[in-house]
């Protein structure tokens, strides 16, 4: 409610003490302002997450080639460049 408020009267006034008035803080206003995230990087952190815990499952011993053969016979269709990334 407040950040409607706000993204209404930035125009007339500036963002900084519209958010000092009510008492909310700017980066909190910016970062209501921003899109949300696209499907590709929910999948991004996602597979980020597999790909650790397969690194963490092997006692951070397998590099990219074998986490990425791990993925897949687990059924997960993803490139070795992008595990590698």
């Amino acid at each position: 409610m407040k950040f409607a408020f706000i993204s209404e009267e930035k125009v007339a006034f500036p963002v900084a003490v519209l958010c000092r008035l009510l008492s909310v803080s700017p980066s909190g206003f910016y970062a209501s302002q921003r899109p949300p995230k696209s499907p590709h990087a929910m999948r991004d952190e996602a597979l980020s997450e597999r790909v650790a815990a397969a690194h963490a499952a092997s006692n951070r011993r397998y590099g990219s080639p074998r986490v990425h053969a791990e993925l897949k016979a687990a059924g997960l269709r993803v490139g070795r460049k992008r595990v590698a990334r």
